[in-house]
């Protein structure tokens, strides 16, 4: 058997790119909450799209090595990675082999890290899909988070293939989530708009995959908290009768009876699920033309992973490894006691 044998599962559950055409029964689409790091685990093991991979939330975890060899890649939150006590790299692949402990430290200024493999997660997908989705039993290998004693299967890989990297996003300044006001913005007075805008929210304690629960200055309705239910999507921002904002996310049910002051774009779906509990929100308003903009530029920066990925050079610093690598010419001894091309090496 061939696989990870879950020790310390933390909050972590098997999730792809999602469960889609199931909604008419009731059944949210579930799968990755950071679609984009889910793109960057698959693009670095070299294999396509938005393939199944360990979902693994804030906490720390450790599995265990089953058999093997195989080669793995984490993505996402940034956390360390320890390998048998060896330090590995974020979006980086590593070979493992049977009997090897891995260990996933607390997630760092994030949320959801992914946890991939070469060959991909061996269970029968349902409706499409091995995303799980806790409320509805659905998911495989097991409808629920894992827990202690669970087996992932895997692939075992070939170990001499090269080991290779994506380099890690570049760093740029916090912006605000940008929305679409709606669909129900018409149910709160343009001050309250206004204060939604203008607001510093944070990431309440009592958040999940299902929504998370903003805190800040309550928001007044216009016209009361009750619509007829209408569909939700990934983004909508509903806003409960005591004036809270919850944003549904990937286990959202697929209908609400609050109104939608607005809905987040699907560029900056990524970022908002990565803020921590307690982290500080806040959002600005776009045109569908913005938002449609910032999807295609999105979906095409996911294309393109692929090409950016880059193999993993190991150098030795033995002096003589080094010099027949010829990095700066041919060397020569200045004192001129060594004929030139006599075959020494420097030692």
């Amino acid at each position: 058997m061939n696989g990870l044998r879950i020790i310390e599962p933390g909050l972590t559950s098997v999730q792809d790119g999602g469960r889609f055409g199931a909604q008419r029964y009731g059944l949210s689409p579930a799968g990755a909450m950071d679609r984009v790091s889910l793109a960057r685990v698959n693009a670095v093991l070299r294999q396509p799209g938005l393939g199944a991979a360990l979902e693994v939330g804030p906490f720390a975890m450790k599995v265990q090595v089953m058999g093997g060899p195989l080669r793995l890649a984490v993505t996402g939150a940034a956390r360390n990675i320890r390998v048998d006590g060896r330090e590995a790299e974020m979006a980086t692949t590593f070979v493992v082999t049977g009997g090897a402990h891995i260990e996933l430290g607390p997630a760092r200024g994030g949320m959801f890290s992914y946890l991939g493999a070469e060959g991909g997660i061996k269970a029968e997908a349902q409706l499409g899909s091995r995303s799980v989705d806790e409320r509805a039993a659905f998911g495989s290998p097991y409808p629920r988070p894992l827990r202690a004693g669970d087996l992932i299967e895997l692939e075992p890989v070939n170990p001499a293939r090269g080991e290779c990297y994506l380099p890690l996003p570049r760093e740029v300044p916090s912006q605000p989530i940008r929305v679409i006001l709606g669909p129900q913005d018409d149910y709160f007075h343009g001050d309250t708009i206004f204060q939604f805008l203008a607001c510093r929210w944070s990431v309440s304690p009592a958040s999940n995959r299902m929504s998370y629960r903003l805190d800040g200055e309550p928001l007044a309705h216009a016209k009361g908290y009750n619509i007829v239910s209408d569909g939700i999507v990934m983004g909508h921002i509903q806003v409960a009768g005591n004036g809270q904002p919850l944003v549904m996310l990937a286990d959202r049910g697929t209908t609400g009876g609050y109104p939608k002051i607005a809905t987040i774009i699907t560029a900056d779906l990524p970022r908002f699920a990565q803020t921590p509990i307690g982290g500080a929100v806040r959002f600005t308003s776009v045109s569908v033309d913005e938002a449609q903009t910032a999807a295609r530029q999105m979906h095409r920066a996911l294309q393109e992973l692929p090409g950016e990925v880059r193999p993993l050079m190991h150098f030795s610093s033995d002096p003589a490894f080094l010099l027949r690598l010829n990095l700066a010419g041919d060397a020569v001894n200045a004192l001129g006691d060594a004929a030139e091309g006599d075959g020494r090496e420097w030692a």
